[in-house]
């Protein structure tokens, strides 16, 4: 957090940039480019700040380093990659001499701003990920103009600055050519042009681009690191379309004023979560990714590290939910626009679970050999091959969704009826066999609680929505599967060992997704089986604030963690539940971004950041808590 009277931002006008006479040059001279102030390769995951464009996505840790960015899309090959290989790129911003650093975001917005304290002084480092100008609402992020924006501001004193950019194209294979162009650098390397310009003078040596200016209070220098396509070269851009901080600020406030009217429990925490999703989302299509990285461990030096760079049909209708309750109407409707136009006509083929951001199926996933992983954390995966499994739960977050939605939708298209239709009937036949499951197990398929519930959800809402889908002639045997599958789960899935329902049918082994059950309303969270399930769960389960998957699970789900806040608030347990909350929220960072697992033991945050599905978590469990909160107080005499 800033110190008080720092909170704001404060633009300044021309009158207020650096000079070039402020330029160290002596310290190119003199070949001193390690001068940067040193650091571990790869920082704690939560060091990390997240920004957006809705194309693409951006970390920078709180030394002023971007170690990520991808561009021009999400999944695009990075050209800033040392959070996987010290050697694949970034971009350092920050004094020459020791100091101490805070951040915060400005405002209600994705503009991150960190305060570097020295002996010298107090500098302001402003970064963004540009957003175009006169963007307002629901439009910001659809002609993202690709840049990177830094604003170096003196606070008191003069501090010596320093900035070294490495960009290294195609994940660190490729060292472009840099050439010094008319107010900057340009780096050329494969597909990739990159343009680094800025008032003070910059160096190209060592395969590196650097520079060393003073800032003293009241001053600023402005740096921009654009991006283009090699070829054909792109045109330059007008001054009236100039990206800035300024329209930045204006659009994101702006997205953010039209989201503002969740009055549930922790709105700071909704608010922000809620823009987290947005910027996840890849506003051309409205698809929202499940992260913005990819091969960052569960463990660390661990094995199962996946790129996360998709879009999922499982986190599909509990993410429409939050939008809804988290107060972004117009966001569902894109998102379920998407999923129609990605899924295509079914045929006979297997319903895919993932595809990319504009509907891509074939997400073939490879291994990067080349880069070392995050803390040596390998192999680096590209691509995932889990959008080749059997995963039945997806016929169920689809038709829920759409449950969801029709009200808002109004009368289904033909395309999207079929696609429904279609859906259900595979559900109604396909409930009984095995599947990879929730957690996308690639050793073997199996009998999965979680995937018959969700075929259960699939048809509970297909018989719902029956009258909207055209044709009603399969009711009745939608409505009969459905009773099967729920008698299936009820006599199967109860393990009187365990004295609980399981994570598969025959099994004695406890899994969280079972917390699925009350929130998707398949059992109420007071049935006694349900209760005892949902006690087994937080007991054997629950360590460190945090709900480990299963019991030899090494790091606590975030997600699983918002599950038991939503069972335990459903089941009257509100003072169990709030400190639930508390705890899984506890481990968001300075800046409320969540992965997708925490270290129980540590704290430490672990895997894909952020992780959209942690999030989805924190708004579902919070519109809980109120509404358990206001139903106890009308119970109340």
């Amino acid at each position: 957090m800033l110190r008080a009277g720092q909170a704001e931002f404060l633009p300044f006008d021309d009158k207020h940039f650096v000079t070039l006479g402020n330029v160290v040059s002596t310290w190119l001279a003199s070949g001193m480019s390690h001068s940067v102030r040193s650091r571990e390769p790869q920082p704690p995951i939560a060091d990390y700040g997240f920004l957006s464009d809705c194309h693409s996505a951006a970390l920078v840790d709180r030394e002023g380093s971007i170690d990520w960015w991808c561009v021009p899309r999400f999944d695009s090959p990075s050209v800033l990659g040392r959070l996987l290989d010290p050697e694949a790129g970034h971009w350092a911003l920050r004094p020459l001499e020791d100091f101490a650093s805070e951040r915060q975001y400005v405002g209600d917005t994705l503009v991150l701003r960190t305060v570097f304290q020295s002996e010298s002084g107090e500098v302001a480092v402003t970064d963004a990920l540009a957003l175009e100008h006169g963007a307002r609402g629901h439009d910001i992020g659809l002609r993202s103009p690709h840049v990177l924006l830094r604003r170096v501001e003196g606070l008191a004193g003069a501090v010596q600055m320093s900035t070294e950019l490495t960009p290294r194209m195609e994940y660190g294979r490729t060292e472009p050519y840099l050439s010094p162009v008319d107010g900057g650098v340009q780096a050329r390397g494969g597909p990739v042009r990159l343009t680094c310009t800025s008032p003070i003078g910059l160096s190209c040596a060592d395969r590196a681009v650097r520079a060393a200016f003073s800032v003293a209070a009241g001053e600023t220098v402005e740096m921009k690191l654009s991006y283009a396509p090699s070829f054909p070269p792109a045109a330059a851009p007008t001054a009236a379309g100039e990206p800035s901080i300024e329209d930045t600020l204006a659009a994101w406030e702006s997205w953010s004023s039209q989201h503002t009217s969740y009055n549930g429990a922790f709105p700071d925490e909704v608010r922000r979560s809620s823009l987290i999703l947005q910027g996840l989302t890849y506003q051309p299509s409205g698809a929202i990714l499940a992260a913005a990285t990819t091969s960052l461990p569960e463990t660390v030096g661990g094995e199962l590290n996946f790129d996360y760079r998709y879009a999922w049909l499982r986190d599909l209708s509990l993410t429409i939910r939050s939008l809804w309750l988290a107060a972004c109407p117009h966001e569902p409707s894109r998102l379920f626009e998407w999923l129609a136009l990605s899924a295509g006509h079914l045929g006979d083929e297997l319903v895919q679970i993932m595809y990319g951001v504009e509907g891509e199926r074939d997400l073939a996933e490879r291994v990067l050999e080349h880069l070392a992983g995050y803390r040596g954390s390998s192999p680096v995966r590209v691509g995932n091959e889990a959008w080749e499994q059997q995963q039945l739960d997806v016929f169920g977050e689809v038709l829920d969704a759409a449950h969801l939605l029709h009200h808002k939708l109004g009368k289904f298209e033909p395309a999207t009826q079929e696609m429904l239709v279609a859906l259900a009937n595979r559900a109604a036949s396909a409930w009984g066999e095995p599947d990879a499951g929730m957690w996308e197990a690639r050793d073997k398929q199996r009998q999965y609680v979680s995937s018959k519930v969700m075929c259960w959800v699939a048809l509970d809402r297909a018989v719902s929505l029956a009258p909207h889908l055209g044709d009603e002639s399969a009711f009745g045997d939608w409505r009969k599967a459905r009773d099967e599958v729920r008698a299936a789960v009820l006599e199967q899935a109860w393990s009187a060992k365990a004295g609980a329902y399981t994570g598969a049918f025959g099994s004695d082994d406890l899994d969280a997704s079972v917390l699925l059950l009350p929130v998707v309303g398949f059992l109420s969270a007071s049935d006694e089986r349900m209760r005892s399930t949902i006690e087994a769960v937080e007991r054997e389960l629950g360590e460190g604030g945090l709900v480990r998957r299963w019991p030899s699970d090494e790091s606590g789900f975030i997600i699983c963690t918002y599950w038991l806040v939503e069972c335990l608030a459903l089941a009257g347990q509100h003072d169990r539940a709030r400190d639930w909350f508390h705890r899984a929220t506890h481990h968001a960072n300075d800046l409320g971004l969540l992965s997708e697992e925490a270290n129980p033991k540590t704290g430490e945050l672990l895997g894909n950041y952020p992780q959209a599905f942690s999030h989805v978590g924190l708004i579902n469990a919070a519109w809980r808590l109120g509404q358990a909160a206001a139903a106890a107080e009308r119970q109340q005499p």
